[in-house]
């Protein structure tokens, strides 16, 4: 009988390595969040006052002044099952060297120069803190700068938030996440330029970036246990002590 093997088995074995330990490291984080009865969205939350929708969590956004990561948490789909979820991105001055925006000969300003920023993708969240969802948005969605799929991908490894503002294990958790699914955000930017440019050609009178029929480009429920049984798998049986 011919043995099937993972889709993740043509990775290579470093990056699945890589991914088997984002995925012990959600797991940790997980591990001492509950132990103290918290999760990655109470850390939020905390001290936030009411949550009201489309406000940032928190308030500030996260970012780090060394890596020019950020983050925030907010809801406002109103997604079956989904409480809220976390918008990633990365600044400019934390991009690989020659990355720009792509063309644009709309009206609607970007933000440029230092300020200038790339929506990475977002994670959904269930009610219990637990994440659910990945997804790419449209610009208008956050206010970004646009940049080709590829270019986004390179900017994926940059993504870390490296202080304890406002929570060690929460900011360990996000990058770790970005990690441990890393196959599948490069296949869904991918899909958000296909979907973009699909709807670029139905829709030619209109700015693409800026049409608000257009808000999630590309989406995929997850599950961080089977991704991890899937990393596993595609690496095979660990090797006996002494051997």
């Amino acid at each position: 009988m011919k043995r099937e093997t993972s889709p993740l088995t043509a990775l290579g074995r470093e990056r699945l390595e890589a991914m088997r330990t984002a995925g012990e490291e959600i797991l940790e984080c997980r591990r001492v969040l509950l132990k103290g009865g918290l999760n990655v969205v109470g850390e939020m939350l905390r001290g936030q006052g009411e949550f009201v929708e489309y406000e940032h969590y928190p308030a500030d956004d996260v970012f780090d002044a060394e890596t020019h990561a950020q983050y925030y948490y907010h809801a406002h789909r109103g997604s079956e099952g989904e409480h809220g979820h976390f918008h990633t991105f990365l600044r400019a001055p934390g991009m690989p060297a020659g990355v720009v925006p792509v063309p644009y000969g709309g009206e609607e300003p970007w933000p440029s120069g230092d300020e200038a920023l790339s929506h990475l993708i977002a994670v959904s969240m269930d009610a219990y803190g637990e994440p659910i969802g990945l997804f790419t948005v449209n610009r208008w969605v956050t206010g970004d700068a646009w940049y080709a799929a590829a270019d986004v991908i390179r900017m994926l490894e940059r993504f870390e938030i490296d202080h304890a503002n406002p929570s060690w294990p929460a900011n360990r958790w996000l990058g770790a996440m970005l990690r441990l699914f890393r196959p599948q955000i490069e296949a869904l930017v991918l899909a958000r330029d296909v979907a973009v440019a699909d709807w670029a050609r139905a829709h030619p009178a209109t700015d693409v970036f800026e049409d608000r029929e257009l808000e999630i480009t590309s989406q995929l429920a997850i599950s961080v246990e089977a991704q991890i049984a899937a990393v596993a798998a595609a690496l095979g049986p660990l090797p006996r002590k002494g051997t």
